[in-house]
Parts: structure tokens; C-alpha cells; sequence
């Protein structure tokens, strides 16, 4: 596996994992997370794709953790709501060096695998809980509304993109904590 990580980048993205639709869903994460993502995972997609998203996730979330470096400046929270046609994504993200995942995005558990070869929709919540432990951040993801998987599953990326782009915004100096670390 590699993964390399530019936070000041221009949202291009590089990304092979062997599942379409989650190289689709990383593309999302670059372009509106404004930063450069090279990605390339080969995994057991003969066995499935489990393991193959959740270590992209993991070495994801540890090239983040590096590219944030001392968060010095960093603006450290963010929120943010995304629609995509019917459906309506809440996200808030807190750099807070503590891993920690609310995902309450429920989904059809007969939802059909998207692309081929597939990838299951509950795949996602797999990869945010493996990206915040890798990345040491806090995340809470909500589904207002929504029906197409596709639909919920891209306004979740593109809505956690928006958040790690404007909570690692550079507005200030030193450690936004009253610890001096985070």
C-alpha cells in the first residue's frame, strides 16, 4: 500500500484500491478536501473488500496525522452539512488527537453493492472508524435525510472533506488546546 497526503494541495487525486466506486469516494475526499491524494492498495478483493478499505482507511488517516504535523495555527474544529439531491449529510470534525467515530448513517442492509466489483455501502462506516483511528481526530457523521446509497455515501465523503478543509485551515499560531498539544 502507499498513500501520500498534501493538505495544501489543489484536489488532485491519484487513487487505485481495485474498487471503483471507492476510488470515486477518495477522489471526493481530495477535491473538496482541497488537498493531493496519492493512494494505491492492493488487497484480498478475492476474499473481499473489507480489509483492502480498512487499511486504506488506517494509512489514510496515519498520512493525514503526518501532514497535520503539530497542528500549529490549526483552526481544530469544523462543521459542516452537504446535500446531494435528496440526501443531506451532517458532519463535525474535531483535530483533537483522540480517535473517536459517531456514525449514524443508517442504510438498506439489502443495499446493492455499488460498481463492480462492488462495494458494500456499510463498507464506509468501516473506513471512517479505520481513517479517525489512523488520524487521531474525532468524527461525528449524521444522516438527515436520504435513500440512494450513492447519494448518502458521496455527501458523507465530500461533507468530511468540507470539515478536514476548514478545521486544519491555518488562522492562527500555536496549539489551538489550553493543554498545548493535541
Amino acid at each position: 500500500m502507499h498513500v501520500r497526503v498534501a493538505l495544501d494541495g489543489t484536489g488532485l487525486a491519484e487513487v487505485a484500491t481495485g474498487l471503483p466506486f471507492f476510488d470515486h469516494m477518495l477522489s471526493q475526499l481530495a477535491r473538496h478536501g482541497g488537498m493531493d491524494l496519492v493512494v494505491r492498495t492492493s488487497g484480498d478483493l478475492a476474499v473481499d473488500a473489507h480489509h483492502s478499505v480498512e487499511d486504506t482507511g488506517i494509512a489514510l488517516g496515519e498520512a493525514f496525522a503526518a501532514a497535520l504535523g503539530s497542528k500549529d495555527g490549526v483552526r481544530r474544529f469544523a462543521s459542516v452539512a452537504v446535500p446531494l439531491d435528496e440526501a443531506l449529510v451532517d458532519v463535525a470534525l474535531d483535530l483533537s488527537g483522540r480517535a473517536y467515530l459517531r456514525y449514524d448513517v443508517p442504510l438498506d442492509p439489502d443495499a446493492s453493492p455499488l460498481g463492480s466489483p462492488g462495494f458494500e455501502p456499510q463498507l464506509a462506516e468501516e473506513f471512517w472508524r479505520a481513517f479517525v483511528s489512523g488520524a487521531g481526530v474525532t468524527l461525528h457523521v449524521a444522516l438527515r435525510h436520504g435513500r440512494n446509497s450513492h447519494h448518502i455515501l458521496e455527501a458523507t465523503f465530500k461533507a468530511v472533506a468540507r470539515a478536514i478543509r476548514d478545521a486544519a485551515r491555518v488562522e492562527g499560531e500555536g496549539v489551538p488546546s489550553t493543554k498545548g498539544v493535541l
